[in-house]
C-alpha cells in the first residue's frame, strides 16, 4: 500500500461506526411505513426495502474491512455490493409505476387519499427518477475511482445522502400527523422540506469532517437533495405528467 493510500485510509478511521447513524435514520424513518402494514406491502416493496437495507449494511462493512486491512474480503464484498447497488436502483425504478397508478387513483378517490393530490405522486416519481440516476452515477464513479481510496470511499458514502430522502421523508410525514393531526397544516410538503434540510446538514457535516466539501460527489448529493425541493412545481407541471404517464406506464 502506498503512502497516499495509507493516508487516505487513516482519514477514514472509524468511518464504519459513523455509518451506523444514517443506517439508523433510514430504519427509523421507514419503520412505520414498512412494518406498520407489512403483510399488505407488494412484493417489489419488500425487495426494495431489503436491498436498500443491505446496501446500508454494505457501507458499514466495507470501511470496517478496509480499516482492519482485510482487503481480500473488502474486494470480494465489493463485487457483491455492486450487484446489490443494481438491485437498489432497479427495484426503486420499477416502483415508479406505483406512483403513477396512485396519481390516477387519488384523482378518482379523493376522500381516500386525503391531502395527497395527484401532483404529489407525479412529483415523487420525478424526484425519485433523478435520485436513482444520481445514485447509479455515484456507484459507477466509485468503480471508476477504485484505485483512489479517498475518491472511491467518498463516492460510495455520498450514496447514503442521495437515497435517504424516501425513508426519512415518510418517517417525518408520519410524525407530522402524530403532532398536528391528519388535517394539520403542511402535512404533504413540509415534512419533505424538513427531511431535505436534515440530509443537507448531515451531508455538509460529513463532508467537512472528511475534507470532501469540494468533491464532485458532495455536489452531486447536494444537487439531488435540493432537486427534491421542486417536488410540488414539478408534480403540477401537466406536460411532465403526460411524459411520466407515457413513459412509465406505457
Amino acid at each position: 500500500m502506498s503512502v497516499h493510500d495509507r493516508n487516505g485510509l487513516n482519514r477514514y478511521t472509524g468511518l464504519y461506526l459513523w455509518m451506523v447513524i444514517p443506517m439508523a435514520i433510514m430504519q427509523i424513518g421507514i419503520f412505520h411505513d414498512y412494518w406498520g402494514d407489512l403483510t399488505e406491502n407488494a412484493w417489489p416493496v419488500h425487495v426494495h426495502y431489503w436491498t436498500a437495507t443491505l446496501w446500508y449494511l454494505f457501507l458499514i462493512l466495507q470501511p470496517y474491512y478496509a480499516e482492519r486491512r482485510q482487503f481480500d474480503r473488502h474486494r470480494t464484498n465489493g463485487i457483491i455490493g455492486f450487484f446489490l447497488a443494481g438491485g437498489v436502483a432497479l427495484t426503486a425504478l420499477s416502483a415508479l409505476n406505483r406512483d403513477i397508478v396512485n396519481a390516477g387513483l387519488s384523482a378518482q378517490m379523493r376522500d381516500q387519499f386525503g391531502p395527497f393530490e395527484p401532483w404529489f405522486f407525479y412529483g415523487v416519481a420525478t424526484v425519485e427518477l433523478v435520485m436513482m440516476s444520481a445514485f447509479i452515477f455515484a456507484v459507477i464513479q466509485s468503480i471508476r475511482h477504485r484505485r483512489s481510496l479517498q475518491d472511491h470511499a467518498w463516492w460510495l458514502i455520498s450514496t447514503v445522502f442521495i437515497i435517504m430522502m424516501p425513508a426519512l421523508g415518510r418517517g417525518l410525514q408520519f410524525l407530522w400527523v402524530v403532532l398536528f393531526g391528519k388535517d394539520g397544516p403542511g402535512q404533504v410538503i413540509m415534512p419533505l422540506y424538513l427531511a431535505t434540510g436534515i440530509i443537507v446538514v448531515l451531508l455538509i457535516w460529513a463532508a467537512l469532517r472528511y475534507g470532501r466539501l469540494n468533491h464532485p460527489a458532495t455536489w452531486l448529493a447536494l444537487g439531488a437533495n435540493l432537486f427534491n425541493l421542486l417536488i410540488e412545481p414539478l408534480g403540477k407541471w401537466e406536460w411532465l405528467q403526460s411524459v411520466l404517464r407515457a413513459t412509465i406506464k406505457g
